[in-house]
């Protein structure tokens, strides 16, 4: 007689597969998780620059994108923002819906806009690799840097009455994401300026002889402060604080702006200019489109007695997984079906093939049959069943690798 393989698998990591199921990037991780209640506040009313990926944990694009993601955080640290949607929690469906999300992994850059709260929108197709998103968000950095000229000498020096100024002297004709991000930190707070070596009444009105050079122009100061080293962002943000206090990011509301210092005392730190191209381009707005709600799993069906032997115990069925539960429902059968309905919806949406679930009841025969050969206890079991090897009959571990067979 040909007897199927049976495989006992615990119901304890369907208890917990949400928390298996949870999303992919920790809280040590560089990447920002953003969810529904956080976007706005974290990047739509932020004045960086930012990606999101919207992603789903099951989907496999988007583990083969983790590592140049995080890679790609790392290197855009203190210069844009790296974040992430699990669109796979249920909290979060409607954020990604308002953005019209259908396929995972989806990259989006929001660039702060005109107007506080309305950023521009545009989808990223390009590599996607840590390098081409580096480079396409450096690109996309808004730029608050004034630069300044011969020409424009005189107003420039006329507009220091109200607000503090820094100027970076250097050779390069780009602005770096370096200064730009400075810029976007200290907007409304300090003016920061570019002005090339070949500007000569600029540099010869500040005494500058070597490049690059940044100087700070405190409000009512006669002489301005030189920053004399190398160029490294935290140390140049503590530098020019003495004249100003940084924008907190989110910004704050509205009334509430960071105040300038009037008066300084000079101060010298340091760092190292790594300027890159700048990239004119211009802001693609794009509308979020509500898109119909994620359907729901569907329940795992039922077989008798006939079905499960066709589908589940002929010589060459396929591995089935089986739960095995009493005639009348009861919270711990219904905790179980509901799990494997969901770990069975989420394989189907990520395109995964997975074995058939099937409930079979108390009432059909093969339940006791099956009971009884397994020695099982409890009257909510789960088991797989492969009537191809025979036998043997081995008890399953009960953790979560054991119920997600490959």
């Amino acid at each position: 007689m040909h007897h199927p393989t049976l495989l006992a698998v615990g119901i304890a990591a369907l208890v917990s597969m949400p928390g298996a199921m949870a999303g992919m990037y920790p809280k040590s991780s560089a990447v920002l998780q953003v969810d529904g209640k956080s976007y706005d506040r974290l990047i739509a009313q932020s004045n960086y620059t930012s990606i999101v990926e919207f992603y789903a944990p099951w989907c496999g694009h988007c583990k083969n994108l983790q590592p140049a993601y995080e890679k790609a955080a790392k290197s855009l640290e203190g210069l844009a923002k790296v974040a992430a949607v699990d669109c796979d929690d249920d909290a979060n469906k409607p954020l990604c819906g308002q953005f019209g999300i259908q396929g995972f992994p989806t990259l989006k850059i929001i660039r702060p806009g005109k107007k506080s709260g309305k950023p521009a929108v545009e989808d990223y197709n390009g590599p996607r690799t840590a390098t081409g998103i580096v480079d396409a968000l450096v690109d996309k950095i808004n730029n608050h840097v004034k630069k300044v000229t011969d020409k424009d000498l005189d107003a420039f020096v006329a507009s220091g009455t109200d607000k503090p100024r820094a100027i970076l002297f250097t050779e390069k004709g780009t602005t770096s994401p370096l200064l730009r991000s400075i810029a976007i930190d200290f907007l409304d707070v300090i003016t920061i300026a570019q002005a090339r070596n070949n500007q000569k009444a600029v540099v010869e009105k500040y005494g500058i002889e070597k490049f690059p050079t940044l100087i700070l122009l405190p409000v009512g100061a006669s002489e301005p402060i030189v920053y004399d080293g190398a160029m490294k962002k935290p140390a140049i943000v503590e530098f020019l604080s003495q004249a100003g206090t940084p924008n907190p990011d989110p910004p704050v509301k509205a009334g509430k702006k960071a105040k300038s210092t009037p008066k300084a005392e000079p101060k010298a730190k340091a760092a190292e200019e790594k300027p890159a191209p700048e990239a004119a381009a211009e802001d693609v707005v794009e509308e979020p489109v509500a898109t119909p709600a994620a359907p729901a799993a569907a329940p795992i069906p039922s077989v008798d007695t006939a079905e499960l032997q066709k589908e589940c115990l002929a010589p060459k069925s396929h591995t089935c997984i089986l739960a095995l539960v009493p005639t009348t429902a009861n919270d711990k059968s219904e905790k179980v079906l509901g799990s494997l309905a969901e770990l069975a919806h989420k394989y189907t949406q990520g395109g995964r093939h997975l074995f058939p679930f099937y409930a079979v009841s108390g009432e059909n025969p093969s339940a006791a049959t099956l009971t009884k050969t397994l020695s099982l206890k409890t009257d909510v079991e789960l088991v797989a069943v492969n009537a191809r090897r025979a036998g043997e009959a081995l008890r399953g571990r009960g953790d979560a690798a054991s119920v997600e067979l490959d």
